[in-house]
């Protein structure tokens, strides 16, 4: 099964897949709302603002998984990031990323080494993979690699279809 055809939801529950985002550079993010790594927001709303017009879009996936950092409904979740951070880019349904819950997406791409070769489980929250256009997962990036990250910013700007 492609990365495009997996079934998701979007955070106010509709149906979608990525298939809308085809053609796209991508940067996937299990995002929180209650972390250390929260901030991050602003730096993935810069990112996507930056590229935007280029092809790329940031998606961000709340998950609770982590120290119980995502408690909130859907709505709540919503109106936090908007509010507080002014986020643009499109949010899934919250979602399970390690585990026997692993949503089918995660399963794809947590196969995906990041720059010193590890695979597997997501470590935290704000973990970033890079997908690109033709739909492959190409990069992963740690949680703690900030989305202006010199490395983050020159591999986007690598996949950039326009």
């Amino acid at each position: 099964m492609s990365i495009y055809e997996i079934p998701l939801r979007t955070l106010s529950g509709e149906p979608t897949t990525l298939a809308e985002h085809r053609g796209k550079a991508l940067l996937i993010v299990n995002v929180a709302s209650k972390c250390g790594l929260t901030p991050q927001y602003t730096g993935l709303e810069q990112l996507h603002e930056r590229f935007a017009g280029r092809g790329f879009s940031v998606l961000g996936v709340p998950c609770n998984q982590f120290a119980g950092q995502e408690p909130g409904t859907s709505e709540e979740i919503a109106e936090f990031c908007s509010a507080t951070y002014g986020v643009t880019f499109p949010l899934l349904e919250k979602a399970e990323v390690n585990g026997e819950g692993r949503h089918p997406l995660y399963a794809e791409l947590v196969k995906t080494p990041d720059a010193e070769g590890a695979a597997g489980d997501i470590q935290w929250n704000f973990e970033k993979f890079l997908v690109s256009p033709a739909g492959e997962v190409v990069g992963r990036f740690r949680p703690r690699t900030e989305p202006e990250d010199a490395a983050l910013v020159s591999a986007v700007e690598a996949q950039l279809p326009a």
